[in-house]
C-alpha cells in the first residue's frame, strides 16, 4: 500500500472543545503588541467563541495576549494538545479524533431550538468537530481554509484538475466550528431575521457539515458567493460530471428531505 507523504507541524490546526492552536505565521496581528508576539510564534492560541487571541507559544515559554490566561476555560485541553502536537507530524499519520459534543445543548438553548425535535424534523444528525485539521490553501477572501487532511488533499487535486480542463474552481467556506456556525444564527438574527428563515439556509450549531472539516462551499470567479447562480456556471457543469471521481457530493439538490434551500455550492467529500 503507497504511504501517504507526511503532515507537516507548520500546516496543522490543532483543535479542542473551547480553544483552536493555530501555527505560526497564519493569523493576522491586530495590534502592535500581537505583532511583535505573532511574529515568533509557533503556534497562536485563539479563543474559538469569539477569536480573540490568548497567547503566543515561544521558543522561550507561553506568552500570555491578555489578563488572567489562567482563568480561560479550555486552557488545560489547549495545551494537552500542544504537547501531543508531535504525533500530528509523524509520516504517514492521518486518523483524525472527534471532539466531545461541547455545550451543544447550551447553543441550541440560546436560539430556542429543540435538539429532538430538528433531527426529527429535518433528518440532519450530529456532526463532531475533528480534533485537528489540515491546511488547505487559502480560499477566495484569503482566509485560511481548514479541511480534514483527505478531504484536503481531495479538494486540491480535484482543484488542480479543474484547472487543466480550464475552469477556476474556488473555496469559499471550509471547516467551521460549532461556535462559528452560533455566530452566524446570531448576527443574521441581529440583521432581523428569524430562526425559521435562518434554519432554511443554515443548518443549526451541530448539524453542519462543515463541523468536520468534509464540506466546501465552493464559487467561479465573477460569480457571487453561495447563490443559486452558479448552477448555470461551467464551474458547477464540470463538478457535476467530474466531483464524483474525487470523492465529492452536492449536499442540497433540490427537493432534498433536510428542509435546505438548493444550494449546488455546497459539496462534501465522502471519500
Amino acid at each position: 500500500m503507497m504511504r501517504s507523504p507526511p503532515v507537516p507541524l507548520k500546516a496543522v490546526l490543532l483543535n479542542t472543545p473551547d480553544i483552536e492552536l493555530w501555527p505560526g505565521g497564519l493569523l493576522r496581528a491586530r495590534s502592535s503588541h500581537d505583532a511583535r508576539a505573532l511574529s515568533r510564534a509557533r503556534h497562536v492560541l485563539r479563543r474559538k467563541r469569539d477569536g480573540v487571541y490568548l497567547a503566543a507559544d515561544l521558543a522561550e515559554g507561553l506568552l500570555p495576549l491578555l489578563p488572567r490566561l489562567q482563568r480561560e476555560p479550555g486552557l488545560d485541553a489547549a495545551l494537552d494538545a500542544l504537547d501531543a502536537s508531535p504525533l500530528h507530524a509523524r509520516n504517514g499519520i492521518d486518523r483524525v479524533g472527534e471532539l466531545p459534543l461541547h455545550r451543544l445543548q447550551e447553543r441550541l438553548d440560546v436560539l430556542g431550538i429543540d435538539a429532538d425535535g430538528y433531527e426529527a424534523r429535518t433528518g440532519l444528525a450530529l456532526v463532531a468537530e475533528p480534533d485537528w485539521l489540515a491546511f488547505a490553501g487559502f480560499d477566495r477572501y484569503r482566509r485560511v481554509l481548514w479541511l480534514r487532511i483527505d478531504a484536503a488533499r481531495a479538494w486540491l487535486r480535484m482543484r488542480d484538475a479543474a484547472a487543466r480542463d480550464g475552469i477556476v474552481l474556488e473555496a469559499i467556506s471550509g471547516y467551521r466550528s460549532h461556535d462559528y456556525q452560533l455566530g452566524i444564527f446570531e448576527r443574521k438574527r441581529a440583521r432581523g431575521l428569524g430562526i425559521t428563515d435562518i434554519l432554511a439556509v443554515n443548518a443549526a450549531p451541530g448539524y453542519s457539515e462543515h463541523h468536520d472539516g468534509c464540506a466546501l462551499d465552493i464559487g467561479t470567479p465573477g460569480e457571487p458567493p453561495a447563490e443559486e447562480s452558479f448552477e448555470a456556471t461551467p464551474a458547477f457543469a464540470w463538478l457535476q460530471t467530474h466531483a464524483d471521481a474525487h470523492g465529492f457530493t452536492m449536499s442540497y439538490p433540490r427537493g432534498n428531505p433536510h428542509g435546505i434551500v438548493h444550494e449546488p455550492w455546497h459539496w462534501r467529500f465522502a471519500g
